[in-house]
C-alpha cells in the first residue's frame, strides 16, 4: 500500500514505469525506455529505477501489476516527484485503473509524466486531455480484442489452429491445421514424466519444473492440472 505523503517529491527524480501487453507490441520496452531515458535528458531529470509489467493487459488491476506496484512504491522510498511513462496509454488502457494510478502518484507526493509531452502540466486544459486519452485508450483496448475476436473467427472458418486448440508438445504446420512436434515442449513433457516416476506429486513436479526454468507456455507457474495435462492417464492415477 502507497502511503500518503506530506511532502512533495523532487521533480528532478523520476521513477520509470514500462507496459507491453500481449496484444499490443507497437511500443516495446526496449523503445519505451529509451524515450524515458531521452526525455530525462533533456530535461535534466535522473531516472532513479526502471520498473515493467511485460504481457500485461493494460485493463488488468493494480493487484495484476507487480512492475507498476514497485515502481509506486519507489516514489517514496526515493523521494521522486515524477512516474514516468512514454505514453500514457502504457499507464492503464482502463478510465477507472488509470484514475487509481493518478490518485496513488499524488498521494505519493507525485505527478504522472509523459515522454511524448501528451497531457503533462497542471491547469484544467491538461486534466482534460488526460481524461480524454484515457477514455481512447480503453475504446482503442476493446477495438482491439473486437478486431483479434473477428480474425479468430477467420482462422476458425477456415479450419486453422489456433493457441488454445495446439495440444501441449506441438506446434502448428505451415498450412496452419497439422501438427509438427515442438522439440522444447517434448523436453517438458519427458521431464514431466521423469519426475512423475520418482513419485512427485503434481504440484512438487510443476515446482520441480519451474526450479529448471521449465514454465508453462503463459511463462506463469505450473498448475496441478495444466502438470496432469502433460501425464498418460495411467501415470496420473497411479
Amino acid at each position: 500500500m502507497v502511503k500518503a505523503n506530506r511532502k512533495h517529491g523532487d521533480t528532478k527524480r523520476a521513477i520509470g514505469y514500462l507496459r507491453v501487453s500481449s496484444d499490443d507490441q507497437a511500443l516495446g520496452p526496449d523503445a519505451q525506455r529509451a524515450a524515458l531515458e531521452r526525455w530525462a535528458r533533456a530535461q535534466g531529470v535522473e531516472l532513479v529505477a526502471v520498473h515493467a509489467d511485460l504481457g500485461v493487459s493494460g485493463g488488468a488491476e493494480l493487484d495484476k501489476r507487480p512492475g507498476l506496484l514497485a515502481a509506486l512504491a519507489d516514489l517514496s522510498t526515493n523521494g521522486a516527484g515524477l512516474l514516468l511513462v512514454a505514453k500514457r496509454d502504457r499507464l492503464a488502457r482502463d478510465v477507472v485503473v488509470a484514475g487509481m494510478v493518478e490518485r496513488l502518484v499524488e498521494r505519493a507526493g507525485a505527478r504522472v509524466t509523459s515522454a511524448d509531452g501528451a497531457g503533462n502540466g497542471d491547469g484544467p486544459e491538461a486534466a482534460l486531455l488526460r481524461g480524454i486519452m484515457d477514455v481512447f485508450a480503453q475504446y482503442e483496448r476493446a477495438l482491439i480484442r473486437a478486431r483479434t475476436r473477428a480474425a479468430l473467427a477467420v482462422k476458425r472458418g477456415r479450419g486453422e489452429r489456433l493457441g488454445g486448440d495446439l495440444p501441449y508438445g506441438y506446434h502448428a504446420a505451415q498450412d496452419g491445421v497439422h501438427l509438427e512436434s515442438d522439440d522444447d515442449e517434448q523436453r517438458v513433457i519427458a521431464a514431466a514424466r521423469d519426475l512423475r516416476a520418482e513419485g512427485l506429486s503434481l504440484r512438487a513436479i510443476g515446482a520441480a519444473l519451474e526450479a529448471r526454468g521449465l514454465l508453462p507456455r503463459s511463462g506463469r507457474r505450473w498448475h496441478p492440472e495444466t502438470v496432469r495435462a502433460l501425464l498418460p492417464a495411467q501415470e496420473v492415477a497411479a
